[in-house]
């Protein structure tokens, strides 16, 4: 039961707050390679799940954070809407089926991002549990509702390290009506090049994805405007299952891309940055903006490369994380860091170490 679930959750965090222990939110253990320490005794979220509103009217669902995220993206597809920003489920990282509220916590968005936009956007409230045991609501079920700090959308990449989402109400969108996936070849820097200019264009560009010289686009829309910007375009137009299996692939990180034992870095750079030269292979996102570095080079120079770009880089998976997963952050953005967990969970019971090692 529901309730059942609320009080073992309460009672468990305020056990472990009086004895000086530390818990470790998890669903569906998907997510378990993202960030730095597992540490603590397994908090298991599932036990609190289930649909709790949804009206495709007003485009807008609320549900449990231990709902399967599958289960969440089927109840929508029954009316043709959608998560827009498409969160990875990493099935093949975990036992057992992600949860939406891993999906929030992790916030992680897949290839219609760049379109669509980021996690946090979507979310409009939460109700959570902080490190106290007290059971907290922000925000609500309506676009225009947020007054002074929005907590709500803070929790979305926060990694659990500020409270267990226990509901989260989402903003959701309408299936587009047509799709169209277009392949060119062509060198990285002209790939680089096309995805800025075309960027720039009226174009329903979705998702775009580069890698070993072969460019994908992904239009999505109206069904006349999808034609048209095949038109416009050119290029080879890709069968639909192909398509599909390609974005899933790449969403999920099950394209032959991502094989083999090398670390996996995310660098996030302004999307007209030239192709880096650091050792390895690379995968580019979101216009530019994203690149997967699969490389055994150090961090070091790996992250001053990002740096010098006007961006940063992080560990993603496998790799040595001694040095940080994270890219270190400023000063005045650590002291912020530090004082939202001071203000949430001031016994450092949830998910410590897990973005950064001291908090």
């Amino acid at each position: 039961m529901p309730a059942d679930a609320l009080r073992s959750f309460t009672e468990a965090i305020r056990a472990a707050a009086t004895g000086g222990k530390r818990l470790r939110i998890r669903g569906g253990g998907t997510k378990d390679f993202y960030g730095q320490a597992l540490e603590g005794e397994i908090l298991d979220t599932r036990a609190y799940a289930g649909l709790v509103a949804y009206d495709p009217t007003k485009l807008v669902i609320t549900v449990r954070g231990g709902t399967p995220l599958a289960e969440v993206e089927r109840v929508l597809a029954e009316r043709r809407q959608m998560l827009a920003f498409e969160p990875p489920h990493f099935a093949q990282f975990g036992s057992v089926a992600a949860t939406i509220g891993g999906a929030v916590a992790a916030g992680l968005s897949g290839p219609r991002r760049v379109a669509a936009g980021a996690v946090r956007d979507f979310v409009l409230g939460v109700r959570m549990m902080d490190g106290r045991g007290a059971d907290l609501t922000f925000g609500g079920r309506v676009m225009k509702n947020v007054a002074g700090y929005d907590v709500s959308r803070v929790m979305a990449g926060a990694l659990g390290t500020l409270g267990v989402i226990l509901e989260v109400s989402l903003k959701v969108l309408p299936l587009p009506v047509a799709e169209a996936t277009l392949k060119f070849e062509m060198p990285r820097d002209k790939a680089i090049e096309a995805m800025n200019r075309w960027g720039a264009k009226p174009l329903p560009i979705s998702a775009s994805a580069y890698a070993d010289g072969d460019l994908g686009v992904r239009l999505s829309g109206a069904a006349a405007a999808v034609k048209e910007a095949c038109a416009t375009l050119g290029g080879e137009r890709v069968g639909d299952v192909e398509a599909g299996r390609f974005w899933t692939g790449v969403r999920e990180q099950t394209d032959p891309f991502f094989d083999g034992d090398e670390p996996l870095w995310r660098l996030s750079v302004p999307s007209t940055t030239p192709p880096l030269a650091l050792e390895g292979r690379e995968l580019v996102e979101w216009g530019g903006h994203l690149r997967w570095l699969k490389s055994r080079a150090e961090a070091r120079t790996i992250r001053e490369a990002a740096a010098r770009a006007g961006g940063h880089a992080m560990l993603f998976r496998g790799g040595d994380k001694s040095a940080g997963v994270f890219h270190p952050l400023a000063p005045a953005l650590a002291r912020i860091h530090q004082r939202l967990k001071a203000e949430f969970d001031p016994h450092g019971v949830l998910n410590r170490g897990r973005m950064y090692p001291d908090f």
